[in-house]
């Protein structure tokens, strides 16, 4: 390995990193408002399972490329593949990571917006009004000029904490606030428990609702597993590059999971308590955290401390993960390119932060993207989280399969690791097995998306939906 490259500060920073990378906004209004209206308890168990199923094999799958090269994603495949076209895999990783960083940052930029907002007092004229709160967002995201000012100034944070670095940028950032998620989230979580009613949150969350389970709610819950843990754009490759052999890659994993899933659970208690408490509806959806939770705040104790710690805490969850999918891009420029990190982060990050102006003005007036009746905003937001991630999430489980091999794939996982007296054929047949399974299930998710695209109507029927299931079990049960 080479002694030159960055390495994390110590297992712990490395684990905040990489679980701060794993949660954003997603886990903050996604995952809650997906349990609640698809079974609550029983897409959590789905959920969950998937998580382990499809997410920790993936998982290890990218932390072991990345260690084992000690390179950036185009630079890994193409050690590990002998110069092959499998390199193409860390490219569509790249290029994902720039897809998303630009209408990521957009969001982020809001985040910083509303929390300014809150902490000014500003959602005191709202109580109790989500239509005048409804309208505010909606002039806000619609103007030309106040939406890019904060995506400029969200973007200058990542950018900032980028230049200094993977010890005392990256995991020193971590180090701050991920801890800062954990407490306030907490305390958010006693508020909400604490306010009359608050309790039935959690039954509307937690209550196992068999009924409103389907095969789109099993999907669904698929894609959510695979996209909240950062997989498929070059984010735990890039991170694992960083890691020594002293790493133990399974615990960490697992650390990554558990820490990742607990934020989300945590979040949607502390909305859907707040929520219920206050005799709000919990269906609004996104709409939720920018609309509906503004009014409510102000009608609880302290309301402008609250609503300003809660998109505080969504601020640094979005700044966490875009740190993240920012030092992909940059860690290739100075893998493959030679180029100094300054270099590489200022010109790319503003080049992004460009494409980014665009997506913040489609939701305007100003739609490049037009001609396809669909903002450039969430053009780019479809293009990456249906088709780019899944995409590249199979080929990586797909590349360890056919061309690194799971013996070595083992090897790599067994470093760090103290005690190996075990059977390593069996585990060599475990982890092609989850795998193999892990392929499969993100192709149910490509093949979801593309029939919604194309048949609409067609996934409707719970009946279709099976069938699509088990064929493409089949099919891909003798393919491989």
């Amino acid at each position: 390995m080479k002694n030159s490259r960055e390495q994390w500060g110590s297992r712990l920073g490395f684990i905040l990193a990489a679980s701060g990378s794993a949660v954003g906004l997603g886990n903050i209004w996604k995952y809650p408002h997906m349990a609640g209206q698809n079974g609550g308890a029983a897409f959590t168990v789905v959920y969950l399972l998937c998580i382990l199923i499809v997410g920790l094999p993936i998982l290890l799958g990218e932390l072991a490329i990345g260690r084992k090269t000690q390179l950036s994603p185009v630079g890994a495949f193409n050690k590990l593949s002998n110069l092959s076209n499998w390199k193409w895999v860390g490219f569509l990783g790249v290029a994902s990571a720039f897809v998303i960083l630009s209408f990521y940052g957009v969001v982020g930029g809001w985040t910083l917006k509303y929390t300014l907002f809150a902490l000014s007092g500003g959602f005191d004229s709202l109580s109790g009004s989500p239509d005048v709160s409804g309208q505010i967002f909606s002039e806000f995201i619609g103007s030309s000029l106040q939406p890019i000012f904060w995506q400029l100034i969200f973007m200058s944070f990542c950018m900032g904490i980028i230049i200094k670095g993977v010890k005392s940028g990256i995991e020193g950032g971590a180090k701050i606030m991920m801890p800062l998620i954990l407490i306030i989230l907490g305390l958010l979580v006693f508020k909400g428990l604490s306010l009359e009613g608050g309790k039935k949150g959690l039954e509307f969350l937690f209550k196992p609702k068999f009924s409103d389970l389907n095969p789109s709610s099993i999907v669904m819950a698929l894609g959510h597993a695979f996209f909240t843990l950062s997989l498929g754009m070059g984010t735990m490759i890039t991170y694992g590059s960083y890691l020594d052999e002293k790493q133990n890659l399974f615990t960490s994993a697992i650390w990554i999971i558990l820490l990742d899933t607990f934020i989300a659970m945590l979040a949607g208690t502390a909305i859907f308590t707040i929520v219920f408490a206050m005799g709000a509806d919990p269906s609004a959806g996104a709409g939720l955290i920018f609309v509906v939770l503004p009014t409510i705040f102000p009608q609880i104790g302290g309301g402008a401390i609250w609503g300003t710690l809660f998109f505080f805490i969504l601020f640094m969850a979005a700044l966490t993960s875009a740190i993240s999918i920012l030092e992909v891009i940059t860690a290739y420029f100075i893998d493959e390119k030679g180029w100094s990190r300054n270099k590489a982060t200022l010109l790319f990050g503003g080049i992004i932060s460009l494409v980014g102006v665009f997506c913040s003005l489609s939701l305007g007036e100003f739609n490049i993207t037009a001609p396809l009746n669909i903002p450039f905003f969430d053009f780019l937001d479809e293009l990456a989280s249906k088709y780019m991630l899944p995409i590249g999430g199979t080929l990586t489980a797909l590349f360890i399969l056919k061309k690194w091999s799971i013996k070595k794939f083992l090897k790599e996982l067994l470093i760090g690791v103290k005690e190996q007296k075990f059977d390593k054929i069996f585990y060599q047949n475990v982890i092609k097995f989850l795998l193999i399974v892990s392929a499969l299930i993100v192709i149910l998710i490509i093949m979801n998306e593309a029939f919604n695209l194309l048949f609409p109507e067609y996934l409707q029927n719970a009946k279709n939906g099976w069938l699509l299931i088990f064929s493409v079990v089949v099919y891909f049960a003798f393919f491989i």
